[in-house]
């Protein structure tokens, strides 16, 4: 019954996206802001609680089987007003874990077969501090980008930066903050993260 109603939401919400080429289950209290921006591939979940707000310059754009976790937020402008930000691509197979928060305000980038546990936090813009003259929340932001490559796992409570790529089958452990660019299939802990060994 729980999840005929899911798939009863989800087709009415779809009615509002941009594309989208499958099912598409949404939970209890999820709510999509401007989702006419939100493109969706088959078979999305969006998990109970989950707020995405849609608006922004590229669009939210969701391949094949990808879930937003429970209480997961993705944000790529402010809802109040503000600038509009660039958005998110995720590729297939990939989650975004329960608990996340996803600042797309600058172009974030998940590939294909990403796993992202609870928690995790990802930001793809700094706030600008350097004139002490002025409130911090008066001047502003800078707006970068964070790629993360295919095949990643991102443990729990992380926190990846603005300006950072996690290169292909790379794995983040739980508590890390990530603060400059990860190889191809490294497995980086610690805040700041640094290489603890190579999966190959």
């Amino acid at each position: 019954m729980r999840l005929f109603i899911f798939a009863l939401k989800g087709n009415f919400e779809r009615l509002f996206f941009k594309k989208s080429s499958g099912l598409v289950l949404v939970g209890k209290n999820a709510t999509i802001r401007y989702a006419h921006y939100l493109s969706a591939g088959k078979d999305l979940i969006i998990e109970d609680g989950a707020e995405i707000n849609c608006l922004s310059t590229n669009g939210i754009q969701l391949g094949n089987r990808v879930t937003i976790g429970k209480n997961a937020i993705i944000r790529p402008s402010n809802i109040y007003g503000g600038s509009i930000g660039a958005g998110l691509i995720v590729g297939d197979n990939s989650n975004i874990g329960p608990g996340a928060y996803i600042g797309c305000s600058g172009l974030i980038t998940i590939g294909n077969n990403v796993m992202m546990s609870p928690g995790v936090s990802i930001y793809a813009e700094n706030h600008n501090f350097s004139d002490t003259n002025i409130p911090m929340k008066d001047q502003g932001v800078t707006v970068s980008f964070v790629t993360i490559e295919d095949d990643c796992w991102i443990a729990s409570n992380s926190i990846i930066l603005a300006g950072v790529t996690i290169g292909k089958g790379s794995v983040v452990a739980a508590g890390s903050v990530v603060t400059k660019n990860v190889p191809p299939y490294s497995v980086v802990a610690g805040s700041p993260a640094t290489i603890i060994k190579s999966r190959n």
